[in-house]
């Protein structure tokens, strides 16, 4: 071959070049997306969009021919089966009756042992040196929720080492003599579900109302003004349990010495009695009977 035909074909073999990859970002741009108009009759929902309905009675081949999937008899396949039947006969919640009632005058009180109020005081999230009452106790956990009191029970009481001085809704006899032999106190006092609320809350003074007298260790002596007043109790019930001694209750100062905290029943040697006059039977009287 002459030397100028493959010196020409030699530059022509080096001036093609390779093709070029289009990167895909500008692939609907170049080719745009076309659809033809039978897309429109392949349309169809999910498969598990939709239950086919059951056609019931319509020959053996279905699954659900001849008695429909009800069975054979009784009262099932016939029609619907009340709550608590029990054949026709008498139904059992009137052979047995109810049984129990519920107690509407029950208060849901959240127990409180020493040891877990011990443990806290361990860890730093109860202050020994003021007085722990619900507000203490909601913010620091160890009690929640509180609903419409705490009680004060005495369980773990040989780990109590703190003089604590603690205002509950309520407290058990154990749990009064722990506290107090370790050099502490405990308070009684009324609280309803409202007022557990705005303390909580910081509205309504944890301790002090319009009847107390509590004087607590370690309280401030400058109380601040709250937005609610804390009530005291109403029912002969809650007045008679926060005014006996026993309960440390706030409301012991209103007895006198040597009464009881009942208001029902008067104590033994404080009541008035009267003698009642007997009248003689005179000699007329006594002759005057026919037998």
């Amino acid at each position: 071959m002459p030397p100028a035909i493959e010196r020409t074909l030699r530059v022509s073999h080096l001036s093609v070049y390779p093709p070029r990859r289009i990167t895909p970002l500008f692939l609907p741009f170049l080719y745009p997306q076309q659809r033809s108009a039978s897309i429109l009759s392949a349309i169809s929902d999910n498969a598990s969009a939709y239950h086919k309905k059951i056609r019931r009675g319509r020959g053996p081949s279905s699954g659900k021919g001849k008695t429909s999937g009800r069975g054979h008899g009784g009262q099932k396949q016939h029609g619907k089966v009340p709550r608590g039947f029990t054949g026709g006969q008498t139904p059992d919640h009137i052979v047995h009756g109810k049984r129990g009632f519920t107690n509407v005058f029950s208060l849901d009180m959240k127990p409180l042992n020493l040891d877990r109020v011990q443990s806290w005081v361990n860890q730093g999230r109860l202050n020994p040196s003021r007085p722990i009452t619900i507000r203490e106790l909601a913010k620091s956990r160890c009690v929640s929720p509180i609903k419409d009191g705490v009680k004060l029970l005495a369980k773990g009481s040989e780990t109590l080492t703190s003089p604590l001085h603690i205002v509950t809704s309520q407290a058990s006899a154990s749990a009064i003599a722990a506290v107090e032999a370790a050099g502490g106190s405990v308070t009684t006092r009324y609280y309803t579900p409202k007022s557990i609320h705005n303390i909580i809350k910081g509205r309504t003074d944890p301790i002090h109302s319009l009847q107390s007298q509590i004087i607590v260790p370690g309280q401030q002596e400058q109380r601040r003004e709250y937005l609610y007043r804390l009530p005291d109790p109403t029912s002969r019930k809650d007045i008679e349990y926060y005014r006996d001694p026993a309960h440390r209750g706030y409301l012991n100062y209103q007895l006198e010495e040597g009464h009881g905290p009942s208001l029902f029943f008067k104590t033994p040697g404080t009541g008035k009695f009267v003698a009642k006059a007997v009248k003689k039977r005179t000699a007329s009287a006594v002759e005057n009977r026919i037998w």
